[in-house]
Parts: structure tokens; C-alpha cells; sequence
């Protein structure tokens, strides 16, 4: 193992072995290129699905509310084109939801867990490729829904070639994934 990875290893293991319970913040230096969007008025969906559309490994997802049809088509298409997609949603919000699309990401073959064991799954991320350099991580106020883009105040950040912090949001997810369960399918 190379001394970069194993550096990385040791930075993110705290996260990945601490409960989530507080822990000590993780301080990462600035690098790479940061995307932002504000919506109403910025397309944000469109960055996002641009954003995915560049995967090539795999796309681990965390969503709160989850409506935009177009996100979501962008996951089944990175799915068949053999990227790693991977879904947790709020339970919730999943199933009360009439225009949710975490029923229909599951009928496309894209694994959808739910992440029952807090209030409110309330993140909305998307880590893309953390394994390599061109990494990216989504993330800001913006839900995947429609409201986001066209009726609420919302923020969103691509955040681009920061490898450590791809994998701290990867970690993060991990330690949700051992608590969530399969989609009730």
C-alpha cells in the first residue's frame, strides 16, 4: 500500500470506526474546484446530473426528499453503464411522499436502503468516485426534488479533486449503511 493511502487510511479511520455519537471535527486543507449553484434561478438539477454523468466507479447517495425525475434518471443511466449506484433515503419522507422516486430507482436495479435509525436522514449528498483523484462530492441545502429547484431558496456545491474529503463523505456513508435497511421490496 502506498504511503498516500495509507495516510488516508489513518486520517479517515476515526470516522469510519467512531460511533455517531460527536466526534473531533476532521480538519482537511483547501484544494480543488468548487461548483456552486443557488437556486430558484441556478440549475442545480442540471450540475447535479452533469456531476453524475461523470462517475465512473460509483455513486453513493444519501437523500432526504427525493422528486427530480432527472437526478434520478442520471443514476439508472450511471447504473447501466456499470458505475457502482447506491442509495439511503429517509423512510418517511420515501413513502409519504407521492412523487418520490426512491420506489422507482429501486424498480431500475439501483439498491435503495433506508436509514430508519435517526428523526429525520436529513443529508442530501452524493459522493461520486471516491476512490479516485477526480472525485467529487454534492452537497448543500439542495434536496433532489422539484421545490428545490424551482420553488425554494437553496444552495448546492460540487466539490471537485479533493480525493480526502470524497472520502470522509464515503466513511460517513458507510456508517449509515450499517444501520440502514433494504428498500420494503
Amino acid at each position: 500500500m502506498s504511503g498516500r493511502r495509507l495516510r488516508l487510511l489513518g486520517a479517515l479511520l476515526p470516522l469510519v470506526a467512531a460511533p455517531l455519537q460527536a466526534a473531533e471535527p476532521l480538519t482537511l486543507a483547501a484544494q480543488g474546484q468548487l461548483q456552486v449553484a443557488f437556486t430558484p434561478g441556478d440549475d442545480a438539477g442540471a450540475l447535479v446530473v452533469a456531476t453524475i454523468a461523470g462517475a465512473k466507479r460509483q455513486v453513493l447517495v444519501q437523500a432526504y426528499s427525493f422528486t427530480h425525475r432527472a437526478i434520478a434518471d442520471a443514476l439508472i443511466a450511471a447504473r447501466r453503464r456499470g458505475v457502482d449506484v447506491q442509495v439511503i433515503a429517509d423512510p418517511q419522507q420515501a413513502r409519504t411522499i407521492t412523487t418520490s422516486v426512491i420506489e422507482y430507482l429501486a424498480d431500475q436495479g439501483v439498491p435503495v436502503l433506508f436509514d430508519g435509525e435517526h428523526p429525520a436522514a436529513h443529508n442530501k449528498v452524493m459522493v461520486i468516485d471516491p476512490e479516485l483523484d477526480t472525485a467529487a462530492v454534492v452537497t448543500g441545502s439542495f434536496n433532489f426534488t422539484h421545490a428545490a429547484q424551482y420553488r425554494n431558496a437553496e444552495n448546492l456545491l460540487v466539490l471537485r479533486g479533493h480525493p480526502l474529503l470524497a472520502q470522509a463523505y464515503a466513511a460517513n456513508w458507510r456508517r449509515h449503511r450499517t444501520h440502514a435497511l433494504r428498500l420494503w421490496r
